[in-house]
């Protein structure tokens, strides 16, 4: 073929459009099993954080906006015996260092955090990626046994009661910022039950 504006441009486009295709063609083929993958990742962080139940908290999950908030929660109310024992709530908050964060967190009946899971972050591996056990039991900054219905939970560098992330306060700031958001969508969901 003879080098020319028109072979180059015919050229480039079949590339494009082959490239197109198998790009199509791969997400059709992943689409179902990376769905599937985190609906199942969700389910396990559900039984993870969540005070022991005997309904299917995803089946009866609704979505909440708690007040002031543009951004919708949603949450899988946990029962035994047909009494809300507590729930989880899938939380974000967009105050993270490297951007959103994604969470959920459980609560017993009283508001109290019985765990969290981490489900999304981009924050910085060894520092903000502590998160994921930071806030633990075992961690320095442990949020579980916490109310944050009592008031907002804050990290101690603001005046709060929560140990933040060494080097890493503004992981540490979104972490609570979510789970106060979820608290208060958790106490929506008490308020609507009532």
């Amino acid at each position: 073929m003879k080098s020319s504006l028109l072979n180059m441009v015919l050229s480039l486009g079949i590339i494009t459009i082959v490239a197109a295709g198998l790009l199509s063609w791969v997400y059709t083929q992943t689409e179902a099993p990376i769905a599937k993958a985190n609906l199942d990742k969700q389910i396990e962080a559900v039984k993870a954080v969540t005070p022991e139940f005997d309904n299917d908290p995803v089946a009866e999950a609704v979505e909440i906006t708690p007040a002031g908030e543009e951004r919708v929660l949603k949450v899988f109310p946990a029962r035994k015996g047909g009494e809300l024992v507590g729930a989880a709530v899938e939380s974000y908050s967009s105050k993270g260092f490297s951007g959103d964060i994604k969470l959920i967190y459980g609560f017993d009946a009283a508001g109290t955090v019985t765990g969290y899971a981490v489900m999304e972050h981009a924050e910085t591996p060894g520092l903000g990626a502590k998160m994921d056990t930071w806030f633990g039991p075992e961690g320095k900054g442990n949020v579980i046994g916490l109310n944050a219905a009592e008031g907002e939970l804050t990290v101690s560098k603001d005046g709060g009661q929560v140990d933040a992330i060494t080097a890493a306060t503004i992981t540490s700031r979104a972490f609570l910022d979510a789970l106060n958001r979820a608290s208060a969508a958790f106490a929506q969901l008490k308020a609507e039950e009532k």
